[in-house]
């Protein structure tokens, strides 16, 4: 893994834009580089056993209905986290931090906009949540949790595969991102705020995890409004939490290179956690 940064400098940061100094940022010019498809291959496998042998393991402590929920809160809490590493993800952390020097008064003078953000999550998980509770209870009803489960397990080995580079699968997103210009024309804790409410519709911008398909078609398949928001609302937590970091003395530079050399990471540990929890699931109801 190649993560030695480069001579190329760009100029300007989100503290020079809200009037801090002016800074001078290396760009990142190593990545990370996929695994063998023999490496990939083995994390595959191990995934499968991993989650197999987990799910046999909780059949015989839980029911599949207390169970199963515990580990699709999982699933939605970790792909929000995964989401990070999407265009949007680098762009929020850059963007959303306190303004100049860090310090305790800068902290305190940045936390309405982070407070604004998780706000915008809040309303993106009321509304994507509110439709698709109210599609799934039109378009399904109340389909037994086994089928369902079943379901969404397949389609989770399914997209986990695809994140191992071995299977293609549909990637339905818009490509898009927040508009950069809002930085220019709203205060910081509006730009939180708008942030946060297109992240948190999840559809709006970049999709970076499948993960969030397999917690799209659990809320619709909830057939519950309630159940539907508190679905998208865990993802959303996910989201909204890496920003959180800003709150602590951590650079800018220092964020985004850490991102770009885990960036091959995040895909591999993506694909893992979505073959586990789907054998688990599997081998749950299947006990």
């Amino acid at each position: 893994m190649n993560s030695s940064m480069g001579v190329a400098r760009y100029d300007e940061s989100p503290d020079a834009l809200h009037g801090g100094a002016k800074v001078c940022i290396p760009d990142q010019q190593g990545f990370a580089e996929s695994q063998s498809a023999l490496a990939r291959s083995a994390w595959l496998l191990s995934a499968a056993a991993v989650g197999g042998l987990a799910g046999w393991a909780l059949s015989m402590q839980f029911s599949a209905a207390r169970a199963l929920p515990l580990m699709l809160a999982l699933l939605a809490v970790v792909g929000g986290l995964l989401s990070t590493w999407s265009p949007c993800g680098y762009s929020s952390l850059s963007l959303l931090r306190p303004a100049g020097r860090y310090s305790l008064a800068s902290v305190l003078r940045w936390t309405p906009t982070f407070i604004a953000h998780a706000l915008g999550y809040a309303l993106g998980a009321l509304i994507l949540g509110s439709a698709l509770g109210l599609a799934g209870g039109v378009a399904f009803g109340a389909i037994p949790l086994e089928y369902a489960a079943a379901g969404l397990a397949v389609l989770s080995i399914a997209y986990g595969v695809h994140q191992f580079g071995f299977l293609k699968m549909p990637y339905p997103q818009r490509r898009a991102q927040v508009p950069h210009d809002a930085r220019f024309r709203f205060r910081s804790s509006v730009i939180g705020l708008l942030y946060g409410y297109a992240l948190g519709m999840n559809y709006l911008t970049y999709v970076q995890t499948p993960m969030l398909y397999i917690v799209t078609g659990a809320a619709l398949m909830s057939g519950s409004v309630g159940s539907a928001i508190a679905i998208i609302a865990l993802f959303n937590l996910g989201r909204c939490l890496p920003v959180a970091i800003n709150f602590l003395p951590v650079s800018d530079q220092g964020v985004q290179a850490w991102l770009a050399r885990w960036q091959e990471r995040a895909v591999e540990v993506d694909g893992f956690v979505l073959i586990a929890l789907g054998s688990a699931a599997l081998a749950l109801l299947a006990a």
